[in-house]
């Protein structure tokens, strides 16, 4: 068994890293579709969504990079095209989505694919005692299942 200057086993590492940039491509997926949402928002809720949606662009531009700087911590090189990310694509594509139930919808649905990514990489990061990643995985789930609440209760759904 090699163990990195991490203190954490190589090969353990580098899956972790592959698992992480799945999720780095698929949050690059839910980025763009945030962006698109916010572009393209119409209606008599546009205001309230407009905003909304810009917050959650920029936290979601802030995870990427969170994201993408653990891989390079792991020792790999973390994926940068669109073809990478739509290879790895898990969360659902919007295209010129405006209806605002449609871009609520789609928001729920990345996040719901989001953490199932993020609750299996959770889990081998425990199994790795990876705390970095662990920690950072926690993080995003505590965030993002407040987003799903609200955006269930939004569309008037239960979680």
């Amino acid at each position: 068994m090699i163990i990195n200057s991490l203190g954490l086993e190589v090969n353990k590492a580098t899956a972790l890293a592959n698992d992480l940039n799945i999720l780095l491509s698929n949050f690059q997926i839910y980025y763009q579709n945030l962006r698109g949402i916010h572009w393209n928002i119409k209606g008599k809720r546009f205001f309230d969504l407009h905003v909304k949606f810009e917050e959650l662009y920029t936290d979601a531009n802030i995870k990427v990079d969170l994201i993408a700087e653990r891989v390079l911590t792991l020792g790999e090189t973390p994926l940068h095209t669109f073809k990478d990310y739509l290879e790895n694509a898990k969360v659902p594509i919007g295209k010129n989505v405006s209806v605002d139930e449609n871009a609520v919808r789609l928001i729920v649905d990345s996040l719901t694919e989001l953490l199932k990514l993020e609750r299996n990489l959770l889990s081998k990061s425990d199994e790795a005692n990876d705390e970095g990643t662990n920690s950072m995985m926690s993080d995003f789930i505590t965030e993002q299942e407040k987003t799903v609440w609200m955006m269930k209760a939004w569309l008037n759904e239960k979680v």
